[in-house]
């Protein structure tokens, strides 16, 4: 099925931010059937209308909110895959959406082609973290053994993300609007700052810190 076949539920307690982004997924992300919702009770109740493949929630909504909104609509439609898409960077906030069911987690402060991957992984049936959170969550894990992690730029971890899942430079270069031989330059930092000489290393340390599943971006 392609993506004009979709629907694609928009919840957001702003109109104008709903308009932005049905717009971009409109015209950039060919989805032909966007719908809104403006709190919680008028998305469980398009729900019901009609069924949609992917809810895109925001968490700050008038009463009950996105995350209360996850629990009831996978509860009674298990099928609906949840990507929340919200302001707040938290570690726990995004834990607690996560183990309520949602598939993804991006902060609003992500650039819009990385709205339009996520969406993509999950509607995939993959999950998806902005890297923002994945990195804080990573450095939580890790508390005083941090490795040097946490030199690392959001750029910078983004591409060890990616690197780790076994992406090219040339494929990274492509999802993130970068060229190539920039790819390998952040490559090359990377290993600089975590102090490994080769991509055996780099892996160990990914893998150690929990960076290999999931797929992560900012």
């Amino acid at each position: 099925m392609n993506n004009a076949d979709l629907r694609i539920l928009l919840v957001d307690d702003h109109a104008v931010v709903r308009a932005g982004y049905r717009h971009l997924l409109e015209t950039q992300g060919g989805f032909k059937q966007v719908r809104e919702a403006e709190n919680a009770q008028e998305a469980y109740a398009a729900c019901q209308k009609d069924l949609p493949a992917l809810v895109i929630c925001d968490i700050s909504m008038p009463e009950p909110v996105g995350l209360n909104l996850v629990q009831r609509v996978l509860g009674r439609w298990p099928e609906v895959k949840f990507l929340m898409f919200t302001m707040h960077n938290s570690i726990e906030l995004a834990r607690a959406c996560m183990d309520a069911g949602a598939k993804g987690y991006v902060t609003k402060s992500s650039r819009p082609e990385v709205l339009l991957r996520a969406i993509g992984e999950v509607l995939a049936g993959r999950t998806f973290m902005s890297a923002d959170l994945s990195r804080l969550m990573a450095l939580s894990r890790l508390r005083d053994n941090r490795g040097g992690l946490d030199e690392l730029s959001s750029r910078e971890f983004e591409v060890l993300c990616l690197l780790v899942a076994g992406q090219s430079a040339e494929q990274i270069g492509e999802l993130l609007f970068l060229s190539a031989k920039t790819i390998h330059n952040i490559h090359y930092q990377i290993k600089k700052k975590l102090q490994v000489s080769n991509d055996i290393e780099l892996t160990k340390l990914a893998i150690a810190w929990g960076l290999t599943s999931p797929s992560i971006t900012q």
